[in-house]
């Protein structure tokens, strides 16, 4: 599903991100990326989703090969890609049901398939009976719910979480990661990109843990030890 190939990453005034990374992610796995602060794990995860490009390697999602991958077709990989950043980034003046909608809205789908989906996938997240609420009108956890839900709307194969639980206490963090696991129980693949290690420790699922850019770990059921 995901192959980093020797991938390397690096920023001017000879910054290394990454470096001669190679690691696969097979379809349906839940993985967990972590590691101290700067040490990568976001950068990765933006090379995912296409937001960063490499400098070295190869990145292959699925059977497309990204390594070189044009503008133009950034939105059309990301509609298989869902994406949960810490920042909830939601419009307060839309309802829970227009933020999730307008989602779909973009990518220029249709009224009816709207008002299909975003019902389908507010209940996944336990908030289709506040989806006439603005997201100031719910918790913050409620919010990241929301925000889960805007990532589902295309139906991805992969969701990529970069910190979901950094502006949440433990209950709506434990919430949160259980509701991620509920996700993964449907075929999709989760990576998990996290300083928390309560959070990491708890699931008992795969672990890769960066440290000055590199790779040094690979735990097919392991800890966050750093």
């Amino acid at each position: 599903m995901i192959t980093f190939e020797k991938v390397s990453k690096f920023y001017p005034h000879n910054v290394v991100a990454l470096k001669d990374i190679s690691l696969t992610i097979a379809s349906g796995e839940f993985v967990s990326i972590v590691g101290q602060s700067g040490t990568g794990k976001t950068t990765l995860a933006k090379l995912i989703i296409a937001e960063e490009r490499l400098s070295e390697g190869r990145l292959i999602i699925g059977d497309w090969d990204i390594t070189h991958i044009d503008s133009k077709d950034v939105p059309l990989l990301r509609r298989q890609i869902g994406v949960v950043f810490q920042d909830f980034k939601l419009l307060p003046q839309k309802t829970l049901f227009e933020n999730v909608a307008f989602a779909l809205e973009v990518s220029g789908a249709s009224h009816a398939k709207i008002i299909q989906i975003v019902p389908q996938v507010l209940k996944i997240v336990g908030l289709h009976h506040k989806q006439d609420r603005f997201p100031r009108e719910v918790s913050g956890g409620e919010q990241q719910r929301v925000v889960i839900a805007r990532a589902l709307v295309h139906r991805p194969k992969i969701l990529v979480a970069d910190e979901p639980t950094g502006n949440l206490d433990a209950i709506n963090a434990h919430e949160i990661v259980e509701l991620l696991l509920k996700i993964n129980s449907f075929g999709t693949t989760v990576v998990l990109v996290t300083h928390n290690r309560e959070i990491v420790n708890s699931l008992r699922k795969r672990v890769l843990t960066l440290d000055h850019g590199h790779l040094v770990s690979d735990q097919a059921s392991g800890k966050y030890r750093l």
